[in-house]
């Protein structure tokens, strides 16, 4: 039987991986162009951004990747523009963080409820 109860959340964070702006784009399979966009909307962030404010030398991390094939996926999906790209994506965000406090308080009202001896 399996136990619907229990929940596993795993947070990838190494925070050696980077990656360059034409990594990003390879990984992404998307033009350097969209990738400036989608920074100048705040979709995704670099890292640092450098002093020279040049776009060559930013570093972004796993979660901007992930974040970039998300947003890639959704407005090819969707037909989204930018800023209701970046609107949704915001919106998704808070969604995930809400069903991961739900989730977490449902299990903390079961191991309360068992500890009272009840269900």
């Amino acid at each position: 039987m399996a136990r619907k109860d229990s929940v596993l959340t795993v947070d990838v964070a190494d925070s050696r991986v980077t990656f360059s702006l034409r990594e990003m784009c390879d990984r992404g399979e998307c033009h350097a162009e969209m990738v400036l966009k989608m920074v100048s909307y705040g979709i995704i962030e670099p890292i640092e951004p450098s002093e020279s404010g040049s776009e060559q030398t930013w570093e972004f991390d796993l979660a901007a990747l992930m974040r970039l094939h998300k947003a890639i996926r959704l407005q090819r999906d969707l037909k989204l523009n930018l800023p209701g790209l970046a609107m949704s994506l915001d919106l998704l965000d808070e969604v995930e963080i809400m069903r991961r406090d739900i989730a977490r308080l449902r299990q903390q009202l079961r191991h309360l409820s068992r500890d009272q001896g009840g269900d």
